[in-house]
């Protein structure tokens, strides 16, 4: 584990975040070369300052991650650098991914259909019941589940999932030395046979305000499909969804009333195509081609012939133009703007439209 020592020392400097530890790393070399730069060289490498270039030249962060590689070894932890070969292949790609993550528990970090979960952390009991439905429906699609251990319907999630043997991994806003909130420990415990907990944070890492958001871009990250169960419009569901849009994932809504605080967050995302509206928690497995017999370019095949005026119009434009935006979409349709939403809606449903960021479609033929 020698080889983790630099990397968790280069998350413990203040004021360092993934892509800036991941400049200095490019500057330098390698996490060790950041420790053996000199003054004159950290400085000259842009946007590293003084505070920065000195918390490097005193190692007091070395010492601290000494003691990390312990707590790892007495705890039986996982612990890999985004260097190493094991890091999660979906979080690769992403700028922003942590530069280390610390795992706990049984489950696979690359597995083959993963599905996150999210939502208000004070659910209506309607909220509850169709997250238990969409658990449901995803228990015979070989599918791990994915939420952050809070409050609501993160943690009804994953109870769900642990009574029907479901993988499910909870995502921390803190280090593995404790678990927050204290009441979800014997769901964590009943989590680690078959699931765990993952983090980006060391040991000692307290639940901070700010530590949140990012706990949700790793649920966003590590996720083929995000699902969106109750939230407020500014509830931090939303920022998971802002990711998920950004990182290129599948996001899924639950629609609700259009005066319930708890429904507004949804209801704004399906209202702008920032989300698939989710009627039934069949839809995920459909839309995803993960239901058996329907997937792959067959399922475009049987599919177009059952496609309305409207939407053949729709599919011979992306077909032609690849990767559309809405506006280009509604000059060259020649429908109404609330019609085009409604047609591209159900072209998505039925798995020959997707969904990008930017408010962009692609056909998926």
């Amino acid at each position: 584990m020698d080889h983790l020592l630099h990397p968790i020392a280069l998350t413990m400097i203040p004021k360092v975040g993934p892509v800036t530890a991941r400049q200095l790393v490019s500057y330098c070399g390698s996490p060790r070369a950041v420790f053996e730069a000199g003054k004159k060289e950290l400085l000259a490498i842009p946007g590293i300052g003084p505070q920065i270039t000195t918390a490097v030249l005193e190692q007091k962060v070395l010492l601290q991650a000494e003691r990390e590689l312990e707590f790892i070894d007495q705890h039986g932890i996982t612990a890999c650098s985004y260097l190493d070969p094991g890091y999660p292949e979906r979080l690769k790609p992403l700028y922003d991914s942590p530069v280390m993550l610390f795992f706990q528990g049984q489950a696979d970090l690359n597995a083959l259909r993963t599905v996150a979960i999210v939502g208000t952390r004070k659910p209506t009991p309607y909220g509850v019941s169709v997250c238990e439905e969409v658990i449901e429906s995803l228990a015979a699609l070989n599918v791990q589940i994915i939420s952050g251990l809070a409050f609501g319907i993160d943690i009804a999630a994953h109870k769900k999932c642990t009574e029907l043997g479901i993988p499910t991994i909870g995502v921390l806003g803190h280090g593995l030395g404790m678990v927050y909130p204290a009441q979800h420990r014997p769901v964590a415990r009943r989590m680690m046979e078959n699931g765990g907990l993952l983090t980006e944070f060391t040991s000692q890492v307290m639940p901070e305000r700010e530590h949140f958001p990012l706990r949700n871009r790793i649920i966003a990250g590590l996720c083929d499909a995000l699902v969106v169960i109750e939230t407020a419009e500014k509830g931090g569901s939303m920022i998971s969804a802002f990711y998920a849009n950004e990182y290129n994932r599948d996001v899924f809504a639950v629609p609700g009333r259009i005066r319930d605080p708890a429904a507004r967050g949804c209801n704004n995302l399906i209202k702008s195509h920032r989300a698939a509206l989710l009627s039934e928690p069949a839809d995920i497995g459909y839309v995803m081609r993960w239901d058996g017999p329907l997937k792959g370019k067959g399922l475009q095949r049987q599919l177009f012939v059952e496609l309305d005026p409207e939407e053949e119009i729709v599919v011979n434009l992306l077909r032609e133009n690849p990767e559309c935006g809405i506006d280009f979409l509604l000059c060259r349709c020649g429908m109404a703007g609330s019609m085009l939403a409604a047609v591209l809606l159900n072209l998505e449903f039925k798995g020959v439209v997707r969904a990008l960021p930017g408010k962009r479609y692609a056909w998926t033929g």
